[in-house]
């Protein structure tokens, strides 16, 4: 995985930087979303997998299933992907734009798992918390998993808190077994 990550990075960085000189970050992130999410699809990666088709047919194959959705940018950016064999790598580019984009944006995504809905003014007062730790804007996005039995899971980009009983409960089996 870290190589299509490294193979992805300087195409992800130059949609990055080619967007924000446009001021259309927002635009081309919803469109690499939709580039990404056809690549995706098995049928789509056979069909553009396909050695008889040129790189020239695999791109404009790729932007007429896309329709009407893609400027006229972003159709170049998928021409050039696919002048290079890089049209597969689509899902990581997304990935790599949104990582860029969010620092730019100083924000971050945190996903907030607990055992039991968790009230707005809990998750508004961790989201300040955390906003203030990490010195940035946070989204919080939540869901249950009730095999966490109490507390909380909070993921942000690299930074995991695990305060779900399930995890001290596996701390404490881990130092007794130690």
């Amino acid at each position: 995985m870290a190589e299509l990550s490294t193979l992805a990075r300087p195409y992800a960085k130059a949609a990055f930087e080619y967007a924000d000189g446009e001021n259309a970050l927002d635009a081309w992130m919803q469109e690499l979303q939709l580039v990404a999410a056809v690549v995706a699809e098995p049928s789509v990666d056979t069909l553009l997998s396909d050695p008889s088709l040129t790189t020239e047919s695999q791109a404009q194959t790729l932007v007429d299933l896309c329709g009407d959705e893609l400027g006229a940018s972003r159709q170049r950016f998928i021409h050039v992907l696919a002048e290079n064999r890089r049209l597969g790598l689509a899902p990581q580019i997304l990935e790599l734009f949104a990582q860029f984009k969010a620092q730019r944006e100083k924000s971050v995504d945190v996903e907030m798992v607990s055992a039991f809905d968790v009230p707005e003014e809990v998750r508004a007062r961790i989201a300040d918390a955390l906003g203030k730790r990490l010195e940035r804007e946070v989204v919080v996005t939540t869901s249950t998993d009730s095999s966490l039995l109490g507390g909380v899971l909070i993921r942000a980009g690299d930074l995991v808190i695990d305060g779900s009983v399930r995890g001290r409960l596996n701390k404490l089996a881990e130092a007794l077994t130690n």
